[in-house]
């Protein structure tokens, strides 16, 4: 099973109004477990930077200037995702805004069944309770001291432990012989799953042993528990 953790950096909150995407951040796991393969695109908004947003992650107009336009990186993100699922904190936000850049672009949308999102997850697993990354890495104990302004790519790193996390650890399926495609698809994986024993393991006790606890079961009467079952 492949997904790419998945994050954004943009002009603002709101692609209807001219916000564009400035940094995409990309993390790819296999069976749950991080390749080691990421994406990671700085873009010109071919619009200027509110002081807000720099605020938030330092991207300005000047280092952004020389940077592609979403239309020459579109074919390369898009290849880089193929038909993973997106994990992504807060999915609505990224997800209207990648799909505004793809409609520019005159490119087909992602469709929203594909994401997964952890802010959604965070939020039914502890109602009530703050569900930001940061919070959430304090929770699970990850050090994310180096997160001094968003970052798309460290954020979508620091995700992926996180989510990790979120769905019961970082080896939550027991596949714990997988073979897997580097390249990134996973084409040809074999995947390991539980299944039956064809035969039941040999009792490792002795006959010495087995008759010491059926002395023990006789001292306690009839009201020992092993005579119920």
């Amino acid at each position: 099973m492949r997904e790419i953790v998945l994050d954004t950096e943009t002009t603002g909150f709101e692609p209807e109004q001219g916000d564009r995407i400035v940094e995409i951040g990309a993390v790819e796991l296999f069976n749950h477990v991080p390749t080691g393969k990421t994406y990671h695109q700085y873009i010109n908004p071919e619009r200027a930077m509110p002081q807000e947003a720099f605020e938030v992650h330092g991207l300005g107009d000047d280092f952004l200037r020389d940077k592609p336009v979403f239309a020459d990186i579109a074919q390369a993100f898009v290849d880089f995702i193929g038909d993973a699922k997106l994990v992504i904190h807060n999915a609505a936000f990224d997800m209207k805004f990648l799909n505004a850049e793809l409609s520019w672009v005159k490119r087909a949308p992602i469709p929203f069944d594909r994401a997964v999102d952890t802010l959604a997850i965070a939020r039914r697993k502890f109602p009530g309770s703050p569900a930001s990354l940061d919070a959430l890495c304090r929770r699970f104990g990850i050090d994310n001291s180096s997160r001094t302004l968003h970052g798309a790519l460290l954020d979508s790193e620091i995700l992926a432990e996180v989510y990790l996390e979120l769905i019961g650890g970082k080896q939550p399926d027991f596949a714990l012989n997988v073979s897997q495609d580097k390249s990134g698809a996973g084409e040809g994986a074999v995947e390991w799953r539980p299944k039956p024993r064809p035969a039941p393991l040999p009792s490792r006790l002795s006959e010495n042993e087995k008759a010491a606890h059926a002395a023990f079961v006789e001292k306690l009467g009839d009201a020992a528990f092993w005579k119920r079952l």
